[in-house]
């Protein structure tokens, strides 16, 4: 299982919010690239990056702070989502060096542009299922639709999707602990690889979660928790390369 540093970006700076509401954000750094570079030097194998300002926009805002990030570190996984509803804007992306584009919002709303994306550019789709209460969240968790995000993640199966990231919104930014039992039924659902995001607040999470990862878990996405210092990347690393 991997442990994925997230970056949310913000006016340009790095910051993180609570249950995904953007009044409620601190900010941790104004330079993305040197934090990006604290969690490369601790050992993390991938990077998640969220253009905040992006998915309450529709497109992208903070793309020239993606570009630098995927740019300095060229042979490692970028995954960005916030913002992307066109071919447009994964090509961009792609072109730009990032390894794989997140599709939320638009994969609720318009479920056939995952298949697009993912035939225009394989291996290189994650589709981002955001809920609360197991319904699906889009637009920045603004709206909050019918759909159960299990029923979302089975439609997608047949697409060639790498990875689904399952948030659960109640537990975001909160440091209350990952939810494992909404987890491992996304995992469950479906044949697709599921990242798990929302709630990670320290080594006993990351132990509850590589304890059921042969669900189908291939990561954890951790914000908060690794800025605060409750939970320390290469530690949280090592742990799940022990299996422990």
């Amino acid at each position: 299982m991997l442990i994925i540093p997230a970056i949310d970006l913000k006016d340009g700076q790095c910051v993180r919010l609570r249950q995904g509401l953007m009044e409620d954000s601190t900010v941790f750094s104004d330079d993305p690239v040197a934090v990006a570079k604290r969690w490369v030097d601790a050992g993390c194998r991938r990077l998640h990056l969220v253009d905040l300002n992006g998915a309450f926009a529709g497109e992208p805002v903070n793309g020239e702070v993606v570009t630098a990030i995927a740019a300095a570190w060229p042979g490692l996984p970028v995954q960005i989502g916030g913002g992307i509803r066109n071919l447009e804007t994964v090509e961009h992306y792609v072109r730009a060096g990032v390894s794989y584009v997140i599709i939320g919002t638009q994969a609720v709303k318009e479920p056939a542009f995952v298949a697009e994306a993912c035939k225009a550019f394989p291996g290189k789709v994650i589709v981002g299922l955001d809920a609360k209460d197991g319904l699906v969240a889009t637009d920045g968790w603004a709206e909050v639709s019918t759909l159960l995000a299990t029923d979302l993640a089975k439609r997608f199966e047949a697409d060639g999707v790498s990875a689904i990231v399952y948030t659960d919104i109640a537990r975001d930014g909160m440091m209350q602990g990952v939810n494992v039992e909404a987890t491992v039924a996304m995992a469950r659902a479906s044949s697709i690889p599921v990242i798990a995001s929302g709630g990670i607040t320290n080594l006993d999470d990351i132990r509850a979660l590589n304890a059921v990862a042969d669900a189908g878990i291939c990561g954890a996405i951790t914000g908060r928790a690794i800025y605060e210092g409750t939970l320390d990347v290469a530690e949280a690393q090592r742990l799940c390369d022990q299996g422990a």
